[in-house]
């Protein structure tokens, strides 16, 4: 392969959503509007996770390291994105896009781990509940934590190992909302054919044991959860699953749909659909998902966060109607 010649290309320029020129600013307004809800629900479900004392679990350990990690995620691409969308700032310093891509897949990667251990979590505190707070202690939840996070450091590094094998010497346009490596690959002027396939099982080779550990995770639940007697035994135990197996399921499909899809099914502006899909829905809708069907964290929401429902606005009216002075 021929080596990069940095001098050819010094930057890039990100295309954003050139197909919707009129619709410019209503979509800053629009990513802008998602951008702030998932900013305000993880960081909600971060607040209530570290002051409330009963959500002080394993499970919510996690899903606060989760919701910490849907705020890095969308940040790494939203801002950009807007700033494209707002001043028309479609530049990006190759480096910029490089560091760009690696915080990106640094998220993703992580994202894999986090949900495989929380599947764990989930495997332990059904089919071993018994030994639930033995097994899942608070030195064994700090350690898979802290390596979720370092893994995730390291994985995306055997990427840039081909990084000097890229030569950039035609066209500097990414049509795409971000650095995705797919896109920058189709931008290369080298035979980028071998460097596909390396690209492919190194993705592999970090996303399917997590695929692997997940599935093995959920189909013991699943077998445990059916020899349970009760019908409402059983709800009980695949309600404290299914928020999980919820955004699982979003997950990977989403990425399936983006990465695995046959070449001559790919097109860059359904890629751009699905990839925004991905980087905004998920983030925003998890805190949702898994605060829906959760009493838990209803209960600590109610208690961080008091609302009044209109039966309570209408009985304190009554009683102050009922004090009035005749």
């Amino acid at each position: 392969m021929e080596k990069v010649n940095f001098t050819t290309v010094t930057e890039f320029i990100i295309l954003g959503f050139p197909e919707f020129p009129e619709l410019q600013i209503p979509l800053f307004f629009l990513f802008l509007l998602i951008y702030l809800i998932i900013l305000m629900g993880n960081l909600t479900m971060i607040t209530i996770t570290c002051l409330d004392s009963r959500l002080h679990t394993p499970m919510y350990f996690f899903l606060g390291n989760l919701s910490f990690l849907d705020i890095f995620f969308t940040t790494v691409t939203l801002p950009k994105l807007m700033d494209i969308l707002l001043r028309k700032n479609y530049y990006i310093s190759m480096s910029g896009c490089f560091i760009q891509l690696y915080f990106y897949l640094n998220m993703a990667s992580n994202e894999f781990l986090i949900l495989s251990v929380m599947a764990y979590d989930r495997y332990v505190a059904i089919c071993q509940p018994l030994c639930y707070h033995l097994i899942m202690n608070q030195k064994v939840c700090i350690f898979l934590s802290a390596g979720t996070w370092i893994l995730s450091l390291i994985l995306p590094a055997f990427y840039f190992i081909f990084i000097p094998h890229f030569s950039f010497c035609g066209s500097n346009e990414i049509n795409h909302f971000f650095c995705d490596f797919p896109a920058l690959l189709k931008l290369s002027c080298s035979n980028t054919s071998t460097l596909q396939s390396v690209v492919y099982i190194v993705g592999a080779f970090m996303a399917f044991p997590c695929f692997m550990a997940t599935i093995t995770s959920y189909v013991y639940i699943i077998s445990n959860i059916l020899r349970i007697r009760s019908t409402e035994g059983r709800r009980k135990a695949f309600s404290t699953c299914s928020s999980h197996l919820t955004v699982v399921c979003l997950f990977y499909l989403t990425l399936i749909c983006v990465y695995l899809r046959p070449q001559s099914m790919q097109s860059m502006n359904q890629n751009k659909v699905i990839s925004i899909l991905h980087n905004t829905l998920i983030p925003m809708f998890n805190p949702l998902i898994y605060s829906m069907k959760n009493k838990d964290v209803k209960t600590a929401l109610g208690k961080r966060f008091p609302l009044k429902t209109m039966s309570d606005f209408q009985k304190s009216l009554t009683g102050q109607q009922m004090h009035l002075p005749g």
